[in-house]
């Protein structure tokens, strides 16, 4: 790995951790869940500006395969893994500690991490980044919303469909063909076994959503229909 690289890592570390702080200033009375979901949506906003911009032919958007990172992929990857660093770090604070997403951390940055040790693998990373933060923002509007008053409304609601249907297409549908191309592809075994535990546990998500939603909409429809 560049000595620049790791150096934005700790740099990207301390900004992640101090837009936090800066919020938890802004809003007192919010809650510590609340304050980090708005760190969480301006990295996916971030994050999905970086990797569309990193694509180097649209035509192909995860050419080349098993290929060296453009240094723009290196500095994407580099601040999300700043990001899941400080993430993962700012869930055990909260004490509210979830397997499952603390899985999906684990595997993102031992992954991200070994891609920019390997320097290799951008094309296929920085596509795996966009398929898993294109649906993040109305994931955290979603709770955001309970938090602002608006639980079982039909905004609320809306969020909810929208995130599900977003991360649907993402994840089920984008996802395994990332996957079978990463897989495929002369890549490093790590990388490969990234690409694996991500769409596992994509597919664990996906069902979770899937259950979420209809009760959601057999909540509402009971609703409307008293």
């Amino acid at each position: 790995m560049d000595y620049y690289i790791l150096k934005l890592v700790v740099v990207a570390v301390v900004s992640w951790t101090a837009a936090f702080l800066f919020i938890r200033k802004i809003f007192p009375n919010r809650s510590f869940d609340f304050c980090n979901r708005l760190v969480s949506t301006t990295h996916a906003a971030l994050a999905v500006t970086l990797t569309s911009l990193s694509v180097q032919d649209w035509r192909c958007p995860v050419c080349p395969l098993a290929s060296n990172s453009s240094p723009l992929q290196m500095q994407t990857l580099a601040w999300t893994l700043a990001y899941l660093i400080y993430d993962l770090v700012c869930c055990l604070f909260d004490q509210r500690v979830n397997v499952d997403n603390t899985i999906h951390h684990l595997i993102s940055i031992v992954g991200i991490g070994a891609g920019l040790v390997y320097e290799k693998s951008g094309s296929e990373l920085v596509a795996a980044l966009w398929i898993t933060e294109i649906s993040s923002p109305f994931l955290h509007c979603r709770e955001m919303l309970k938090e602002l008053g608006y639980r079982d409304t039909g905004l609320n609601l809306t969020a909810d469909v929208t995130f599900a249907a977003i991360f649907t297409f993402a994840r089920m549908v984008c996802g395994p063909y990332l996957a079978y191309l990463t897989l495929s592809a002369r890549n490093p075994i790590i990388i490969k076994a990234m690409a694996l535990g991500l769409q596992l546990v994509s597919a664990f998500w996906f069902f979770k959503i899937a259950r979420m939603v209809k009760y959601k909409l057999a909540k509402w429809t009971s609703k409307k229909a008293a």
